[in-house]
């Protein structure tokens, strides 16, 4: 397994692991857009940059997902 397969591997892993995670804190879900940027940068440097546009996007729903979880538990308190 070569380097960039083994950061594929693991962008992917962090993105299920904190996807599967998400319910129990909001830090989760800006794992998950942080595994997103990961993915993204996997998908442009192995050259399949429509995974690489997808994978922005959802780097981006899931911070839009944390900023909005993060105004509801404030207006919950």
């Amino acid at each position: 397994m070569d380097a960039l397969t083994a950061f594929g591997l693991f962008a992917v892993t962090a993105m299920m692991v904190s996807y599967a995670l998400e319910s129990r804190s909001r830090w989760y879900i800006l794992g998950f857009a942080a595994a997103c940027v990961l993915g993204s940068i996997y998908g442009f440097l192995q050259g399949a940059w429509p995974f690489g546009i997808v994978e922005v996007v959802w780097a981006l729903v899931a911070l839009r997902r944390f900023r909005n979880h993060h105004v509801t538990d404030h207006l919950r308190s």
